[in-house]
């Protein structure tokens, strides 16, 4: 029975060893291009013929893996809240995001390319829609200089028609 337990052990700290000698990932020209949004915005969000002030912070964490996003502003006359956390998955070759608000209950998850010579991240995902049952988005980022950027939010209809939901123009505070 000491035997099959010093042999346990050996055998799981050779594996802790084995892991801490691996080479981490690091992060590459993708993850360089989310940190481009790094700093503090304003933003305009429209929807339909309403327009509403925002504001937005974004910071590079876990030594730029990842990119995370706090959002404030508001919905007619409802405060919102949001919180992003963006990456690039080098196993999958696609970027990757996950995205809460104040509205709802769930995560929105996503993936996509980018477009060096559009300069536009297209992103699709699933979540569950207002009435509980799957609604699949789709969301672009168009980099339209280092200071300013647009955000659009698509609802995908079942026969594959996208339906514009809103858009959120973002300018870098000086």
């Amino acid at each position: 029975m000491l035997r099959t337990a010093i042999l346990g052990t050996a055998m799981g700290l050779s594996l802790i060893g084995a892991a801490w000698a691996q080479e981490f990932p690091k992060p590459g020209p993708e993850h360089d291009k989310l940190k481009e949004l790094v700093g503090e915005w304003d933003a305009v969000m429209t929807m339909g013929d309403q327009k509403s002030k925002a504001t937005a912070t974004y910071r590079s964490i876990c030594h730029g893996m990842w990119v995370e996003s706090d959002f404030h502003g508001a919905i007619g006359d409802q405060k919102f809240q949001g919180h992003g956390l963006d990456g690039y998955d080098l196993k999958k070759k696609k970027y990757v995001g996950v995205w809460v608000d104040s509205f709802e209950s769930g995560p929105m998850h996503f993936e996509g390319d980018y477009d060096p010579q559009s300069k536009l991240l297209v992103m699709t995902g699933e979540s569950l829609g207002p009435d509980g049952k799957p609604q699949k988005f789709k969301n672009t980022t168009e980099n339209k200089d280092k200071d300013h950027f647009t955000f659009k939010m698509y609802m995908v209809l079942p026969g594959g028609q996208e339906q514009l939901a809103f858009t959120i123009d973002y300018t870098r505070r000086k």
